[in-house]
């Protein structure tokens, strides 16, 4: 029910296929965790566990039974992915997963060694067993810009037929790499050339940490496009730029936003 009268972007209910908003926990304390899902959970569809912080975090079971409780998918970092091929161990990997009952997971190569056609092996191998998220472009700022646009399109493509569900862009919890520069500033031409490639934007997830970041994604792909790496303390920040309840999209998605020219004249 409308209780406020106001014309906004249509918002669909979870489980969204589109518009979600993937968060990301650095290691915060649990109380802090539970408070925050618990004031935002219609707003998350999937918490991921940064990096290699599920391994030394004490209290992961709580913040997994926090999840679950509220129906909320979690996985672990790719980069937990890739220590654990590193060392031979990807049948350790899937074991770690599903006994933390993750449905999805995240398979990157994006800082060890590894070939896109290999991780697209490894995606397909996991693709039998859980929700892959696939993630394209690398930590290292100047090997993401050495990766010309029409190869991040091949990746892309390529994760997806191998099984990928959805294909992330890294962007680093930074906002400093991949399909951003080294000071954050958005790579328009590789998001350009990947809008106009075809792909569907509802398969593809931006890395995008930082506000003005989303508001660029917002503005240009539309109210439902899929964030991640959003920290804890942004989730209602980032839904009113959805909704055009912020300044930065105020005038976004509404022409009537506009005062009539007659109310201006009288002011």
């Amino acid at each position: 029910m409308n209780t406020h009268m106001l014309t906004l972007p249509q918002r669909a209910a979870k489980p969204r296929a589109s518009g979600l908003t993937l968060m990301i926990d650095n290691g915060i304390p649990p109380r802090y965790f539970e408070d925050v899902v618990d004031g935002a959970s219609q707003l998350i569809d999937i918490v991921k566990f940064g990096w290699g912080t599920s391994v030394v975090t004490d209290t992961l079971d709580r913040k997994i039974a926090c999840l679950r409780e509220r129906g909320i998918g979690y996985y672990f970092g790719g980069t937990l992915f890739e220590k654990f091929v590193a060392q031979g161990q990807v049948d350790a990997y899937r074991d770690y997963c599903q006994r933390w009952g993750c449905r999805y997971v995240e398979i990157s190569n994006g800082t060890i060694a590894m070939t896109n056609h290999e991780k697209a092996t490894y995606i397909a191998r996991f693709a039998r067993d859980f929700h892959v998220l696939s993630e394209v472009g690398y930590k290292d700022s100047e090997r993401s810009l050495k990766l010309h646009p029409s190869q991040w399109i091949e990746y892309i493509n390529e994760d997806l037929a191998a099984g990928a569900e959805r294909v992330i862009t890294e962007a680093r919890e930074s906002g400093s790499s991949g399909i951003f520069r080294p000071d954050g500033e958005v790579r328009y031409g590789l998001i350009e050339e990947m809008l106009a490639s075809g792909l569907d934007t509802a398969r593809l997830v931006f890395e995008a940490p930082r506000k003005d970041q989303q508001v660029y994604f917002i503005r240009r792909v539309g109210a439902n496009v899929n964030l991640a790496n959003i920290a804890p303390a942004d989730l209602i920040g980032l839904e009113t730029l959805r909704l055009g309840l912020r300044s930065d999209t105020l005038l976004d998605f509404d022409d009537e936003a506009q005062p009539p020219a007659s109310r201006l004249s009288a002011m």
